[in-house]
């Protein structure tokens, strides 16, 4: 049985790990190893993953059978009614198993329960995750170029997705 967990300061590790094994294989043939290591070291190690704590990010944790799995981050956007997808990652080992998909429509429900408008989200242009958005009702709202340092940039679409109020049950 799969099921979720609100993360820790203790679980920085488990992230950590998670978010490293992942992060090569996906983004390695698109932007190259040097940016990868780049990026690992700038938004991956333990003092930068507690700080986005500290900054408000909420991470769930998916695991099965006691093993973590994969795991999302958000936050409150730059405006309340904006709730922002800022990680989702999934184990190469655990693909197909509904993870990434149980995790975004949890993350869905929180921004719900939040009252936001939107849940919104960054994706590379060439990241085959942008086609998992698209079928999860996501919609490109626009491209970006962010500079991140060492002459690195991310070229991405934000994608959002329109969030209904819940009916009072």
């Amino acid at each position: 049985m799969i099921t979720l967990r609100k993360a820790k300061e203790e679980d920085l590790p488990v992230i950590q790990q998670i978010g490293t094994i992942t992060y090569g294989p996906t983004y390695t043939p698109l932007i190259g190893q040097e940016q990868v290591d780049f990026m690992l070291d700038k938004f991956y190690n333990i003092f930068a993953l507690r700080q986005q704590l500290i900054d408000g990010h909420t991470f769930l944790i998916a695991q099965e059978e006691g093993k973590d799995l994969a795991f999302a981050s958000y936050s409150i956007g730059d405006h309340d009614s904006v709730i922002k997808l800022h990680k989702l990652y999934v184990l190469p080992e655990a693909h197909g198993k509904g993870l990434g998909k149980l995790l975004i429509n949890e993350v869905r429900n929180k921004a719900i329960e939040a009252g936001a408008k939107s849940l919104e989200l960054n994706v590379n242009r060439y990241n085959k995750a942008k086609d998992f958005y698209e079928k999860a009702g996501f919609k490109i709202k626009e491209t970006v170029d962010i500079e991140i340092g060492n002459g690195f940039f991310m070229n991405d679409y934000v994608m959002a997705l329109a969030l209904a109020p819940q009916d009072p049950a």
